[in-house]
């Protein structure tokens, strides 16, 4: 579990991100993207995102394993103005923030080694991180956009309704049953036990169209407080029955059934960001 403590001044400076992040989306995918679910859409993006998607693919598996932990790094915030800050930023990252994000990582799984050139902050290899997030980003993720856009912003009318009529605990109500709210203390379940002191920075929520079951918090506490969970939206659509746009890609069906995944029954760890 991880128990978030908010002060009054936190609870003040808490908020819904403007919108769906593109690196966050782009990133969760990838978990998605090597799940057994058996979904025909899921299926159709899949084969259509390692199809298009190889080159990228080699460089970001590495980086993002199916479950546990991955680096901080690939999801600034920077971000939630676009694809290309957030790219920007990424190639921006601290050399101390790389090198030890990566040590994280190469503690519980074997790196391949050109990610000793990312974790020296060597320009080439930041470029080629950025590349390979672009072009798996514009295949995989950028037509279903407005899919992806509507329902995020669905679920973020939900919370900004609560926010603005009642304030900013009546919105911590209605997070259920993955998040409760118990004064002032915020129980979220997550794989393992953590807890968060937000000392006064106050939290972002980020709901997310590729977050599925539990939700996912930046590993660094140093960090600007960052939680990303299941937008409502996407887990309220039924299979077959989400009415969404025809990707001019993927063919009509790709996408359009992929909410399911938000409201899987199994509580699995995959998207879960944490250290052993």
């Amino acid at each position: 579990m991880l128990r978030v403590h908010f002060t009054a001044q936190d609870l003040a400076r808490t908020r819904v991100a403007d919108g769906a992040d593109p690196l966050w989306e782009t990133v969760l995918s990838l978990h998605a993207l090597r799940e057994s679910r058996a979904e025909p859409a899921l299926a159709a993006w899949r084969r259509h995102a390692v199809r298009h998607g190889p080159g990228p693919l080699r460089t970001l598996f590495p980086l993002v394993p199916p479950h546990g932990y991955f680096p901080d790094f690939l999801t600034p915030s920077a971000a939630s103005d676009g694809v290309e800050p957030g790219l920007e930023a990424v190639m921006r990252t601290p050399r101390t923030q790389l090198r030890a994000e990566l040590a994280v990582l190469g503690g519980q799984r074997t790196l391949p080694g050109w990610t000793r050139d990312i974790a020296a902050g060597e320009p080439a290899a930041l470029r080629h991180l950025a590349r390979s997030l672009r072009t798996y980003h514009h295949h995989a993720i950028a037509p279903g956009w407005p899919l992806i856009a509507e329902r995020v912003g669905t679920d973020r009318a939900l919370r900004r309704h609560a926010l603005d009529e009642a304030g900013a605990e009546a919105m911590l109500r209605t997070f259920g049953p993955a998040m409760r709210w118990r004064p002032p203390v915020l129980e979220v379940d997550y794989p393992v036990e953590r807890e968060l002191r937000l000392e006064g920075r106050g939290l972002v929520f980020v709901p997310s169209y590729f977050c599925r079951d539990d939700p996912v918090a930046l590993a660094d506490d140093a960090l600007a407080p960052v939680l990303v969970y299941p937008a409502a939206g996407a887990a309220a659509a039924a299979p077959g029955n989400a009415e969404g746009p025809r990707f001019r890609t993927y063919g009509s069906g790709a996408l359009r059934d992929l909410p399911v995944l938000a409201g899987h029954q199994n509580r699995r760890v995959m998207s879960a960001r944490f250290t052993s």
